[in-house]
């Protein structure tokens, strides 16, 4: 009984994993976006050292996607088809002024229309987190598979 239970729940897990594998690949193909909004949020991983001290390289962040931000708010805005996430310093009219808090200079102004989100949650180590669970996940899955041969 134990064992049909299980097969069922990891049944049910593999195909939540595909449908929003799926789910991400397709909004991603017709958006044509560098992220993927799952109900007004999206995660990402952070790759430099810009905002050090706050933010560390490999660390994730859950960014609501709104235009609606103010000054200290971390960012993140889209330049030049790369995603920056910095802390919005300074609003002058239609111009946002943005700076990583490592960084000894400020952005070049953006509009609001470069904003992607602000910052919700920082989620310290994800890159380590991500490792672990693709391997888990993998490794769940060729059980499943071996199982079923």
């Amino acid at each position: 009984m134990l064992k049909k239970v299980l097969k069922i729940i990891l049944d049910i897990i593999i195909v939540v994993v595909i449908i929003l594998l799926v789910y991400i690949l397709i909004q991603k193909s017709i958006t044509k976006e560098n992220y993927t909004n799952i109900f007004g949020y999206t995660f990402l991983e952070v790759l430099t050292g810009s905002m050090s001290g706050t933010i560390e390289i490999g660390d994730g962040v859950i960014v609501k996607l709104t235009k609606d931000v103010k000054e200290d708010d971390i960012i993140v805005y889209e330049k030049d088809n790369s995603l920056i996430t910095h802390r919005l310093i300074e609003k002058q009219n239609d111009k946002l002024i943005a700076k990583g808090d490592a960084n000894n200079t400020q952005d070049e102004p953006i509009t609001q229309e470069m904003v992607v989100g602000k910052v919700i949650k920082i989620i310290p180590n994800a890159n380590l987190w991500k490792k672990i669970i693709i391997g888990v996940a993998f490794i769940i899955i060729f059980i499943v598979i071996i199982h079923r041969l």
